[in-house]
């Protein structure tokens, strides 16, 4: 894989250099480039989503619970603090995936807390949404051999652990399902 000729992002760091020639401009190689990725694969996975009836919000939910293994059940509070996200949007996630059959409610009779679990057909619905967003994932990424993949990867790790350190920030982001900060499933 090659840079077009012509790249607009290298255009963008030429003209800055050449603006503002004391000013570092290498950033913007990599941090537009990310940018734009990340809004190619938000705006490709809510496109595949909507094709399968679905939304972020209902992927984050229910894959939440199926990576939490048998009995696939949370309490409200821990979705809450898995996907980064208020109690008050959780019961509204509850409430829309309850009424399309894909979670049940449970309390329990010791205090008021409300568990959530998955139904036989949310269990089937976040697999096939799972397994769809993933093989397309996988499909996009196969324009880079799977050496440079990985490669990407690692790099990609050790830029995360470093923001994350550098800005205090939660690296929870980036498992399948998630949109409480960006996406993944």
């Amino acid at each position: 894989m090659t840079a077009t000729p012509e790249d607009p992002v290298d255009a963008i760091a030429a003209a800055w250099k050449r603006e503002l020639p004391n000013v570092p401009v290498h950033s913007i190689g990599i941090v537009t480039r990310v940018w734009h990725i990340a809004k190619l694969l938000g705006d490709d996975r809510a496109r595949l989503l909507r094709d399968h009836h679905a939304d972020m919000a209902t992927l984050d939910l229910l894959s939440t619970l199926r990576r939490r293994g048998k009995p696939y059940r949370m309490t409200t509070r821990e979705l809450a603090t898995a996907s980064l996200i208020t109690a008050g949007a959780i019961t509204q996630r509850v409430d829309r995936a309850e009424a399309q059959g894909l979670v049940k409610r449970t309390g329990r009779r010791e205090s008021r807390t409300v568990d959530v679990e998955l139904t036989a057909r949310g269990r089937a619905t976040v697999d096939d949404l799972v397994g769809a967003v993933l093989a397309r994932e996988c499909e996009l990424l196969d324009g880079l051999p799977r050496r440079q993949q990985e490669q990407l990867e690692r790099t990609l790790r050790l830029l995360l652990d470093h923001l994350s350190t550098v800005l205090g920030a939660d690296r929870q982001p980036g498992h399948v399902g998630h949109s409480g900060t960006g996406h993944g499933p």
